[in-house]
């Protein structure tokens, strides 16, 4: 801490004018005149840093701090103020006397600035013997608080991880069972096809036929890529015309090889193309070929499309943990919307419909995206609880001049009107005994409100609640 030179205090009367001292008796008013130290730190100071020992206790007289705290060596702001009378510091100098105590944030000047100082250990002899029983209550009310925030947030942050983590393996089990059965099943197709093959070298098939029949081959497999979506009556229609038509061609089970062809999205034409180039002679063993080919086709395009989905699965997982990227970035609200929709997807459930509204020409804007990804997740979950697993999910991106909105709604019960002042307040929760913290909504108001300078609204009725975060699209200077 930089050295200041030492003034005399404040006068009595002004004293009286700080909130913390106006209800104080003259007598305390002059040991806080005796004992207290004027100091004042240039724009860019940092005063206090955090783990250094607490010595003082300070008050702001004039002009604007910011306090930053490290997590995972990253320095995070966590308040700022200019408001006269805020007070930083040693603030839990009545706690446990004679216990070394150390900063808990740094305390950086915006602006100009000017302290009012007193010396943490000498107050606390004072204060504990003008508010004995104060002192005893806020001792106790801050340990009771200490370790129950750090119980209650492990257990939080652990039961978090573990829906997430449940929700992401219920996704990512579809897709990887797909790839294992259908793995299995193109063994044996390619076991079918080399035995094909055999029967048809033993017929004795001319060279430039098995050329011509590879050609065709060829240009049939590519067609499994562009098979068109068709409905129940018009895959049932197709396969009776293929079926119809391999019989009339005394092909056996041909029931069984029509389900494969219209999958592939073939016609009786594309048949009929076959038999021109091979022949009545080798049709029988060609279609049975084809068949493979063509299903061997499906199942690796069905590995690939598996494949794909795991990575954009794990992609997902990535961008909302956001791993091995900088805290504060450009982000893209969308790409944090959506892979919040991933980890939550065993919460939503087949019986609630999401709908997409965004405007993708929103721009990238500046902002801690973890942290917001920590919002989409909070908010999405209390939506999700309200319908209680049957409803309609929506978000809803726009913007308002400088600022991108965010809007999530449910079609749950809404919130009622004595309830919805105190939704942001921590601790508060309308769910049953351990089932909420009720820090869910504290935090997303933090997060949106103090870390990025935004607002957050709610707007509440049966059937309709719509959550509104409101972030600017610039960065925002230093207060």
């Amino acid at each position: 801490m930089s050295e200041s030179p030492v003034e005399p205090a404040l006068p009595r009367d002004e004293l009286r004018g700080l909130f913390l001292f106006e209800h104080l008796t003259e007598q305390q008013l002059d040991w806080v005149s005796g004992h207290a130290v004027l100091e004042h730190y240039p724009a860019g100071t940092t005063i206090i840093r955090e783990g250094d020992p607490a010595t003082c206790f300070y008050l702001l007289l004039s002009g604007a701090l910011r306090l930053t705290r490290l997590v995972s060596g990253t320095e995070v702001e966590v308040n700022r103020s200019d408001q006269r009378g805020a007070y930083c510091g040693a603030t839990q100098f009545f706690v446990h006397q004679g216990t070394e105590h150390s900063y808990g944030a740094s305390v950086h000047a915006i602006s100009d600035l000017t302290f009012l100082t007193l010396p943490a250990e000498e107050f606390a002899i004072e204060f504990r013997q003008w508010f004995p029983m104060a002192t005893h209550l806020l001792e106790g009310m801050y340990l009771g608080w200490r370790n129950s925030d750090t119980v209650i947030g492990s257990r939080r942050r652990l039961l978090a991880l573990g829906e997430l983590s449940a929700g992401l393996t219920h996704e990512l089990n579809n897709p990887a069972a797909a790839a294992v059965r259908a793995t299995s099943s193109l063994r044996e197709r390619v076991a079918g096809m080399r035995h094909k093959l055999a029967l048809l070298a033993k017929k004795d098939i001319e060279p430039e036929l098995l050329e011509l029949l590879l050609d065709v081959q060829e240009r049939l497999v590519k067609q499994v890529a562009s098979a068109p979506k068709l409905s129940a009556i018009q895959q049932a229609d197709r396969e009776d015309e293929i079926g119809d038509w391999l019989d009339e061609h005394g092909i056996d089970q041909g029931w069984d090889l029509a389900s494969i062809f219209v999958a592939a999205g073939l016609t009786a034409e594309d048949l009929d193309h076959v038999l021109e180039s091979v022949g009545e002679t080798f049709l029988d063993g060609a279609v049975r070929w084809l068949a493979y080919a063509l299903e061997t086709e499906m199942l690796m395009s069905e590995i690939e499309d598996s494949t794909t989905r795991i990575t954009a699965l794990v992609g997902a997982a990535k961008q909302y943990s956001q791993m091995d990227r900088a805290p504060h970035q450009w982000v893209d609200v969308h790409e944090g919307l959506d892979s919040t929709l991933v980890m939550l997807a065993g919460k939503i459930g087949a019986n609630v419909r999401v709908v997409k509204e965004y405007d993708r020409d929103l721009p990238r804007i500046p902002a801690y995206a973890g942290e917001l990804n920590q919002v989409w997740t909070n908010v999405i979950d209390n939506a999700l609880g309200a319908m209680n697993g049957e409803g309609t999910l929506t978000l809803r991106t726009w913007r308002v001049d400088d600022q991108l909105r965010v809007e999530i709604g449910d079609t749950g019960p809404g919130i009622p009107d004595d309830i919805r002042p105190r939704i942001f307040e921590p601790f508060f929760t309308t769910k049953a005994v351990g089932e909420g913290t009720g820090l869910g909504l504290d935090i997303s108001w933090r997060i949106v409100v103090e870390r990025h300078q935004g607002d957050v609204r709610v707007e509440s009725g049966p059937g309709d609640t719509r959550f509104e975060i409101c972030l600017p699209i610039a960065e925002q200077a230093a207060i």
